[in-house]
């Protein structure tokens, strides 16, 4: 299993998102801190759940981060989040 469907298996199982996009940025890393030429290490990830309805931006990112600590941990140097509810997702 790829770091991204890993990624994708953790949050559909942990936040039952609406809308969930990763976006593997790896290549516009080369020769960056954090990659070592494996991929898979640099993630743009928009997530759109009501699990987020009342909760901070940064209490919304340590959920997702809590759920990743493996990966974050291992391969993912770099995890861009956009994290919203379904209405603020509508609202834009």
């Amino acid at each position: 299993m790829t770091v991204a469907e890993r990624i994708r298996s953790k949050i559909v199982a942990g936040l039952a998102p609406s809308r969930l996009d990763i976006v593997d940025d790896s290549q516009r890393h080369v020769g960056h801190a954090g990659h070592d030429g494996r991929g898979e290490s640099h993630f743009t990830v928009v997530v759109v759940a009501d699990a987020f309805e009342g909760k901070s931006r940064v209490e919304r990112q340590r959920l997702v981060y809590g759920l990743l600590a493996e990966e974050l941990a291992d391969r993912v140097h770099a995890l861009a989040l956009r994290t919203l509810t379904s209405a603020e997702a509508e609202q834009r």
